[in-house]
């Protein structure tokens, strides 16, 4: 009784979140046009509109990446080219948008109700009761306004969040295979996401059941990666078949995230910096960006060994904030996976101050882009330094989530401590 009572609350989420959207959508013809063109929803790597401009070209049979504005990975095409003409018929496209957020809402419910984030193979919380069902979860993703924003935008990050969710849920079930082609779908979207492949490979190895985790860990983990490897090599041979057999377009795609060649204003901390960087100075803070951008990876998967889905968290919150192109996709992604960790919320101390923080960048961002852009009664200082508390206001959330993860984690090695103040000197 109570698991049909659980598939009609989860039924009635998904309708309600999907009638929600086509309401906007109908309602407010205008809407999905208008939020296409925020620098907050849309990076050149995700947008929508340079998304149409490579489905013209190549619909008539040109080289989609001619026109020097779409930088989206190749197999995007061929599916919005099944759909009909968006001008026509833009009620369809975005059906297949909300389809992908419902599909990533059942994923993370899916996450949430395997209990990874208070019980893992190696850790047990003593607050793992005091989790958060998979339903509330679900909910609190679809019901995000950045979320809403995102999909009613018809960014492409949509298709890369929910094949990570779908990578984290693969995993948490025991099926590995499925976890790796998923995240090599969102690798070879964004690129990016193949950061998380330690820790998915660990919390792979760990759901596994006792019966089959019979061989080495490096033993695992060389299967996973030959896994990723082979699907990532077969989508880049169907790109390069696509697009008249040439492998021009991986220097259009990543190599545009890499060099960092777009400098579109967007809510990174990366464009402002390099519009006012000097040419000679420009590689050597390439390298150092992205190093800062991969560093974290390494630390945090051997810290927190016991609790990758925790790694998995976290290096979400720092995609979120640092990574070359950010959006609100992003960080909406993050708050969808924070709730795994209700059981840890007391122990945060920052929360207020995150979350007012946010809210003030998200009203005053899109003010500040006015004056900027549209009254001329400003400067790109203007936005920036609102692009700086919006980051400043992820930093607090995610290094509150990791004190409180890793006090948690504390207070099951030193019982003595249990509710003590702890001091850093």
């Amino acid at each position: 009784m109570a698991s049909i009572m659980t598939l009609r609350g989860k039924a009635g989420v998904y309708v309600g979140a999907a009638l929600l959207r086509l309401l906007l959508v109908v309602a407010f013809p205008g809407l999905p046009d208008l939020l296409t063109g925020r620098v907050e929803i849309s990076t050149p790597v995700t947008s929508f509109k340079r998304l149409q401009e490579g489905l013209f070209l190549y619909n008539h049979n040109v080289w989609p990446y001619d026109g020097g504005v779409f930088h989206q990975a190749p197999l995007l095409l061929p599916l919005f080219s099944l759909l009909p003409d968006v001008r026509a018929w833009p009620i369809l496209t975005s059906i297949l948008y909300i389809l992908v957020d419902v599909l990533s809402a059942d994923a993370l419910s899916r996450i949430a109700d395997s209990g990874e984030a208070g019980q893992s193979r190696l850790f047990a919380s003593p607050r793992k009761g005091k989790r958060a069902s998979g339903l509330v979860v679900a909910a609190a993703f679809l019901f995000n306004p950045f979320t809403i924003a995102s999909c009613i935008g018809r960014s492409t990050s949509v298709f890369t969040a929910c094949a990570i969710l779908h990578a984290v849920s693969r995993a948490v079930s025991g099926s590995v295979l499925n976890a790796m082609i998923a995240l090599s779908f969102a690798s070879y979207l964004s690129m990016y996401p193949i950061l998380l492949l330690p820790p998915l490979v660990l919390l792979s190895y760990d759901r596994q059941p006792e019966s089959r985790r019979t061989g080495s860990p490096l033993a695992f983990a060389a299967k996973c990666i030959a896994v990723t490897t082979t699907c990532l090599a077969v989508l880049l041979a169907m790109s390069y078949l696509l697009t008249g057999n040439s492998w021009e377009f991986l220097s259009r795609t990543y190599g545009i995230q890499l060099t960092l060649s777009d400098l579109t204003p967007n809510v990174g901390l990366w464009w402002y910096f390099f519009i006012e960087m000097f040419d000679s100075f420009r590689a050597f803070f390439l390298a150092v960006f992205w190093l800062h951008l991969t560093a974290y990876v390494g630390g945090l998967t051997v810290r927190i060994r016991t609790q990758p889905l925790a790694v998995l968290t976290i290096l979400l919150g720092i995609f979120s904030i640092f990574k070359p192109y950010p959006s609100i996709s992003d960080t909406s992604l993050f708050l969808a996976m924070l709730p795994l960790y209700w059981h840890v919320f007391p122990l945060m101390r920052y929360t207020y101050v995150a979350s007012a923080t946010l809210l003030y960048a998200t009203f005053l961002g899109p003010a500040f882009y006015h004056l900027w852009i549209y009254a001329g009664s400003g400067n790109a200082n203007f936005f920036y330094a609102i692009t700086l508390v919006w980051s400043l206001g992820q930093s607090l959330l995610v290094t509150d989530l990791t004190f409180a993860i890793l006090r948690d984690e504390w207070e099951v090695e030193r019982p003595e401590m249990v509710g003590k103040e702890v001091k850093q000197i």
